[in-house]
């Protein structure tokens, strides 16, 4: 089983149809690897024809942002390794002079001077709704990179799917996603509309990682226990505060996931062989020989969304 293979319908649920998409493995490795992984998605799926009216295949929102300024670099580099001309994008946001300076940029970078000339740049932001309906309705995909997503995400998501474009974004927020899941999942799956949520390096390795374990595993996988090793480098580490915020309010709003969750009456997975054993706020690893602790983002959420897709409408082992 392909577990990046789109499917038109899903469960009950469930906005993306690219089940296994991912959202597990940590934060704190670098916002440019998640640029990169949420860009190769782009255009991975950006075999869609564009028309007279929706003339860009990929429309980068949030562009001049932390984050997007790497999502521009990655697929401008990317589209160059396909047939020249093949990938008509396009950056969007708040403010026209930062976004220019974005894709100069990524023309200095890349040393493809013409970006400037070929990139075109459109004014939208998440507080002017008419603005995000004309960015839209003029893209195959938007790559939403402005975040927190609690805040800033489910009016790109509506005006995606009223639109019938399809939406990637690399959120890490449980809430976001599963709210999403709750409440566009019907409208999507009617227009055909693909929303692939949690599509960077918080995600991405954790959920396909289990996967490829269990095809790989000779003999029936029970369980998963994955460990991130975080350094930093000879200028120290940071985290950013987007993703701050989003690990604040994450924690803060623990309770309303817990509600959320009950809304979709799911029963418990099927226990298969013995269960791991729980972790305590701080405990030493002995496959690692040092001290960890568990892992506060999302990754066993989306894992377990995979996990529950694949039992519930595949009929495969958990």
């Amino acid at each position: 089983m392909n577990p990046r293979r789109a499917r038109p319908s899903g469960p009950k649920g469930d906005v993306r149809p690219l089940e296994g998409t991912a959202n597990h493995s940590g934060q704190f490795l670098t916002q440019y690897q998640s640029g990169r992984s949420a860009a190769r998605q782009c255009y991975s799926m950006a075999t869609f024809s564009t028309s007279s009216t929706r003339p860009y295949h990929i429309i980068i929102f949030g562009a001049s942002g932390f984050t997007g300024q790497f999502v521009v670099e990655e697929v401008a580099r990317t589209a160059s390794e396909g047939p020249k001309g093949s990938l008509k994008w396009a950056v969007a946001g708040r403010n026209r002079t930062k976004l220019e300076k974005v894709v100069e940029q990524a023309a200095g970078a890349l040393s493809k001077p013409e970006l400037k000339s070929e990139v075109d740049i459109l004014v939208a932001d998440v507080n002017d709704l008419d603005s995000l309906a004309a960015m839209c309705k003029q893209a195959v995909i938007v790559l939403s990179c402005v975040g927190p997503y609690r805040f800033f995400g489910e009016s790109v998501v509506k005006s995606c799917v009223e639109s019938g474009t399809h939406c990637i974004d690399i959120s890490g927020e449980p809430q976001f996603l599963e709210s999403t899941q709750l409440n566009y999942h019907d409208q999507a799956a009617e227009k055909g509309v693909y929303i692939v949520g949690s599509c960077g390096f918080d995600s991405i390795p954790a959920d396909m990682g289990v996967i490829y374990t269990r095809d790989q595993f000779k003999g029936t996988l029970t369980a998963v226990e994955s460990f991130l090793t975080a350094s930093a480098g000879p200028e120290g580490g940071c985290i950013h505060d987007g993703t701050w915020q989003s690990a604040i309010y994450g924690l803060a709003d623990s309770n309303k996931l817990r509600s959320l969750r009950k809304k979709f009456g799911h029963k418990p997975l099927p226990v298969v062989g013995a269960k791991i054993k729980r972790r305590g706020t701080l405990f030493y690893s002995n496959e690692l020989q040092q001290y960890a602790i568990p892992f506060m983002g999302s990754d066993p959420s989306v894992v377990k969304r995979t996990q529950r897709y694949l039992t519930e409408e595949l009929n495969e082992s958990p």
